[in-house]
């Protein structure tokens, strides 16, 4: 028995020398782009934080491209009285016509929950929200927000837990994500004039500077190259290794989606933890202005 515990141990141990050994350097990865100091990169790169006070939030993005991809962050967001701000973390091209994959982290007041909002923009348009409950206090522990981005879905997972499939409806006249390479960016900010509770509870300054922490960033992803191409072999606005279905070197995250299982996980966390879905708001049923894929 004793025998058994210690090879348990010494896999647990193996697999977490692996996975750190996994995560990416953020000061090889990333940039941090704004906020005078307010954003740090710690630990030999290992870990990553932002800060907000009543003067400026801080901000950082890739130095990297992606064309599809699996993209990992653990995240720690802003304990206690966290009313008015917003953790951002998303991929977006540039330009009027940019598509956009969102988490957004908005804050409460102490003792009350935060709120994940995410959306999905194509081609410019946006108002695909959906949001969510947590079932776990994002503030007290590092958790694992994991966009999937390949040509048939983009998956929205918490802890390896799907919560959101954008499924690609090209075929039904819906536009998806599939020719603008995107960069990852993650910022701290105000946004007391909507963010808690539609803006009626502001940002209370006493508590700051406000802070949240980043650690674990890993892209299995196609990174943009020179000349427009990948590492995965494809060029831009092209489909990747025509005729092969996938190029060799990437992950089984090419051509994931979700299982029967998967399936119904998901279904359960939007059962039990989804606060607001754009495809049933009644505003939007009695306007007649549901977006098209809420059909399908």
């Amino acid at each position: 028995m004793a025998r058994m515990s210690v090879s348990v141990l010494a896999i647990l141990l193996a697999s977490a020398i692996a996975a750190a050994a996994a995560a990416a350097s953020f000061d090889k990865e990333f940039d941090i782009t704004w906020g005078d100091g307010r954003g740090k990169i710690l630990n030999n790169g290992q870990l990553l934080t932002l800060g907000l006070d009543k003067t400026s939030g801080s901000g950082f993005q890739s130095k990297h491209e992606y064309l599809f991809g699996k993209i990992d962050m653990q995240l720690k967001l802003v304990a206690g009285n966290s009313a008015g701000t917003v953790t951002a973390y998303y991929l977006s091209s540039q330009g009027a016509t940019h598509d956009e994959i969102d988490f957004e982290f908005l804050g409460n007041e102490t003792g009350e929950p935060y709120t994940l909002h995410t959306n999905v923009f194509t081609q410019g348009q946006g108002q695909r929200e959906q949001q969510f409950r947590l079932w776990f206090d994002p503030t007290k522990d590092f958790h694992t927000y994991s966009i999937l981005w390949n040509p048939k879905h983009i998956i929205f997972m918490v802890d390896d837990m799907p919560i959101r499939d954008f499924r690609n409806l090209e075929g039904k006249g819906i536009a998806f994500p599939k020719n603008q390479p995107m960069r990852l960016y993650s910022s701290l900010w105000n946004a007391d004039d909507w963010a808690t509770q539609g803006g009626r509870v502001k940002t209370d300054w006493s508590h700051a500077p406000f802070s949240a922490s980043y650690r674990g960033f890993k892209a299995d992803a196609c990174v943009v190259v020179a000349g427009g191409r990948t590492r995965c072999g494809a060029t831009v606005g092209e489909e990747v290794a025509p005729g092969t279905g996938a190029p060799a070197v990437a992950g089984d995250w090419y051509n994931q989606e979700l299982d029967l299982t998967r399936q119904q996980r998901m279904r359960w966390v939007q059962r039990n933890y989804m606060i607001y879905n754009y495809c049933t708001d009644p505003k939007r049923v009695a306007q007649g202005t549901v977006p098209a894929e809420c059909s399908m």
